[in-house]
């Protein structure tokens, strides 16, 4: 049998995936007794994924309903969208001083990747490729801890980044905005990358506002206890 911490690192990325993919949504309760027959695996796994993912803010326990997936405030919305461009900003910015040559092209894979999704109506196909294209710009930047927070707060706000697709044009936008990036960080110019990833990832104006029209109300309210 494997070991209870790995165990529960399989559980955590398990329910993540559940999570950011829409599978679970803001006000799903997460039952110990049901995840672990689901999973096939005793409780003590189950509670330590829990708990790690309480501390990324992707569930909370509440009071007579236990464990559930978490919503977020508005103001908590803009906020995280304001850290997570800053924390993308510093990854493109740090690529492009750092990121090898055979990396940069696989860089330009995946931004081909992206750019062959973008016609054919199916952003949640080019989200899933937009995620590998910005991972890789993680990793490029050469800095574990940056790569790692950078990914705890992608996870938190994922479910909006989705759904953000799904404004008319945003896929794109978003793809013509690859290729302008990959152009910065290819070439050196660190600068550029990283104000450019910062337009990118930020939300704002307009944009914010068309997000939280198609946002479900239960994504953004404060869970009832």
């Amino acid at each position: 049998m494997a070991p209870t911490g790995k165990l529960a690192t399989d559980l955590v990325q398990a329910l993540e995936r559940d999570i950011v993919t829409g599978v679970l949504k803001p006000g799903d309760r997460l039952d110990e007794r049901s995840l672990s027959e689901r999973f096939a695996v005793s409780r003590t796994p189950v509670r330590e994924a829990l708990q790690t993912l309480a501390g990324t803010g992707l569930v909370t326990t509440m009071p007579r309903r236990g464990t559930v997936v978490a919503s977020i405030t508005i103001a908590e919305l803009i906020e995280m969208f304001e850290v997570m461009a800053e924390l993308e900003a510093m990854c493109a910015r740090l690529a492009a001083r750092r990121m090898a040559r055979v990396d940069v092209e696989k860089l330009f894979a995946l931004s081909a990747e992206c750019a062959a999704l973008r016609d054919h109506a199916n952003a949640d196909g080019y989200y899933e490729a937009n995620v590998r294209f910005h991972e890789a710009i993680y990793a490029g930047c050469r800095n574990a801890y940056l790569e790692r927070q950078t990914k705890n707060v992608r996870n938190r706000l994922s479910p909006y980044r989705r759904l953000q697709l799904h404004r008319p044009g945003r896929v794109e936008r978003s793809s013509d905005e690859h290729a302008d990036i990959l152009k910065a960080i290819s070439t050196g110019d660190a600068v550029q990358a990283g104000d450019l990833m910062r337009a990118h990832v930020a939300v704002q104006g307009e944009a914010l506002n068309d997000l939280l029209a198609i946002v479900p109300r239960a994504y953004l309210e404060p869970l009832a206890s």
